[in-house]
């Protein structure tokens, strides 16, 4: 097996979700092989606000680069940035890498293709939200993508900081947040839903209306695992 890389911390509540999912793994599917070795880098969250708040995005891939050589040096042969958010200098930072990444955002692409979505809302920070990394992946395959208001993207980024990073869910949050996605269903005509949060999971357990919702920590926590077995 690969020994695995995760640039965690942003945040840390999701980072442990990522350590469970991929144990989780070994003690169901994949109960006949060793647990796997990790190298789990836990990056300072402030600091990614400040390179979004202040747009300085050479500056961000390098210091997310920095943090791929660290794993690196400690013998992960693979990483994984575990935060969607990020994803804005992916291919920055993937071009620099001494060794294979796997993007969040391809893997969860791949999951709606495979789902056959035609119209799909993504949710997540207002950067994910109103930014082109997943919109354009997206329409590569044929797939329209539907975002929340400009009072829904302010009330997401709110419950995200003030809450949900923190660990703190809500029900009336939970409400909130499922009150915007029966709208988009409604006005968008959505099929499906993207939690580009990799916090959203923790709060919108399980898909709701009758249609998907794609957990972006599973969707790249199963990718990670496969990777690491099979490479």
């Amino acid at each position: 097996m690969k020994k695995i890389g995760i640039i965690g911390g942003l945040g840390p509540e999701s980072t442990v979700d990522y350590y469970k999912e991929i144990i989780k793994a070994f003690n169901t599917q994949y109960k006949d092989l060793a647990y796997p070795e990790m190298v789990i880098y836990s990056a300072n969250i402030n600091k990614l606000l400040e390179f979004v708040n202040s747009k300085k995005w050479p500056e961000f891939a390098e210091w997310l680069g920095e943090k791929v050589s660290s794993v690196y040096r400690a013998g992960a042969e693979f990483a994984a940035i575990a935060s969607n958010t990020p994803h804005i200098v992916f291919e920055e930072v993937n071009k620099k890498s001494p060794i294979p990444m796997l993007s969040i955002v391809e893997e969860t692409c791949k999951e709606a293709q495979r789902i056959k979505a035609k119209r799909i809302g993504l949710l997540g920070t207002r950067l994910t939200m109103e930014s082109d990394f997943y919109k354009e992946h997206l329409q590569e395959k044929g797939i329209s993508v539907a975002i929340p208001s400009e009072t829904e993207r302010e009330l997401i980024q709110k419950r995200l900081f003030s809450e949900i990073e923190l660990g703190i869910f809500k029900d009336s949050t939970r409400d909130e947040l499922l009150k915007i996605v029966k709208r988009m269903i409604e006005d968008d005509k959505i099929d499906s839903l993207i939690l580009g949060c990799t916090e959203l999971p923790l709060i919108l357990t399980e898909s709701k209306y009758g249609i998907p919702f794609l957990n972006t920590t599973a969707i790249h926590c199963e990718s990670i695992v496969k990777y690491c077995i099979e490479g």
